[in-house]
């Protein structure tokens, strides 16, 4: 017999459903992922620190999760995109307590279990997500009777971080909750690329030491003084990108230096702020598999894998910059380029996982770039 648990909302409303995972409380941002597949990237992937994720989809779980290294190192397993889970807490409408895969190694329950993450099951999945269209940046937080004990975000505690217990990652640079602490070289070649880690998912890392390339990650907050490469990737991550330190003026410097940059989710929106451009909070964000995106001036259109927040604005659009991508369906901005220079940013992800795999060719053009440099 499961326990019950309860989640309260910002807005008053509060729900009960059945605990899964750690019996731990729990608070965050609400957001909602369509995607039918991926709950093992997506909640390992970085961008989602700080968030109680709900998966709107009701089959999760039943491929299992596969095992997890402990460090980042060759070869990079598949299925994951970081050694740990990241998001607050987990929402789903029926958890899956059998795994048929062949790469499965424990329950979803187990798992979050293992990773101090709770979760709650049997919530209206579907009117939840109406809710969050409904109510802008909607926060809420996991609580059960017989339990203290907090979900940890890093070295912050979200309980103690706001009066209400309501924890809002917008107000925090928790970009240092999750870039490496220390530089680390993967791959070889005769190009160096530099990827400056505000979270970054490790497909990007797959896909550029696939390419033969060696690959140096470099903390966020790393001195441009300190970095040589030959080209530079700004990784995903999550947040604010108005709430990452100094990060802004050093990728303002690191432009100065007129080397192939490529920005990808967060790293498009730090890139497109150093560019002189400006960003706002979205009401509930994209995150799912099938946003369509199509490139200006083109009749090319996309099918993209998303997970953001935040959005680049086009009203101020600095000498030399131009719209490179739009979203099909709000005609929100999803990339920049610059017209003379090798720097370019995407707000969809080009290394999937999960997720299609219809822009792959622009990691594959920043390579060229960096290798042809």
């Amino acid at each position: 017999m499961r326990s019950k648990c309860s989640l309260a909302l910002s807005n008053g409303e509060v729900f009960e459903g059945e605990l899964i995972g750690a019996p731990v409380r729990s608070s965050g941002e609400l957001v909602f992922t369509t995607a039918m597949v991926g709950y093992g990237e997506a909640l390992t992937d970085p961008s989602y620190f700080g968030q109680i994720l709900l998966f709107s989809y009701p089959l999760i779980g039943n491929y299992g999760v596969p095992p997890i290294p402990s460090s980042l190192e060759l070869p990079i397993p598949t299925g994951i995109e970081s050694s740990k889970i990241h998001a607050s807490a987990v929402l789903i409408s029926i958890d899956s307590p059998s795994a048929f895969h062949w790469k499965s190694f424990q329950s979803l329950d187990s798992w979050l279990k293992s990773q101090n993450v709770p979760g709650i099951m049997g919530l209206d999945t579907r009117h939840l997500v109406h809710m969050i269209r409904s109510n802008p940046c909607l926060m809420g937080k996991i609580e059960m009777s017989g339990s203290s004990a907090t979900r940890m975000l890093g070295e912050l505690d979200p309980f103690a971080c706001s009066d209400d217990g309501f924890f809002d990652p917008a107000k925090y640079n928790i970009v240092s909750q999750v870039s490496t602490k220390e530089r680390i070289i993967l791959g070889s070649g005769r190009k160096r690329i530099g990827l400056i880690d505000f979270g970054v998912k490790w497909n990007i890392i797959r896909q550029l030491v696939g390419h033969e390339c060696e690959v140096e990650i470099f903390p966020w907050d790393t001195p441009i003084s300190e970095m040589d490469c030959s080209g530079w990737l700004l990784s995903n991550g999550p947040g604010d990108p108005n709430q990452t330190g100094d990060s802004v003026a050093r990728i303002r410097a690191l432009l100065e230096r007129s080397q192939p940059v490529l920005g990808i989710c967060l790293g498009h929106q730090i890139l497109s702020l150093a560019a002189g451009m400006k960003t706002r909070r979205m009401p509930f964000g994209h995150r799912s598999h099938n946003q369509p995106v199509y490139e200006v001036g083109t009749r090319k259109g996309s099918i993209t894998s998303q997970n953001h927040g935040y959005v680049v604005e086009d009203d101020v659009l600095p000498d030399g910059w131009e719209i490179w991508f739009r979203n099909a369906n709000d005609q929100t901005v999803e990339g920049i380029r610059h017209k003379n220079k090798p720097f370019r940013g995407v707000q969809f992800h080009p290394e999937s996982a999960g997720g299609p795999r219809d822009t792959g060719e622009i990691l594959d053009q920043f390579v060229s770039e960096v290798l042809n440099s």
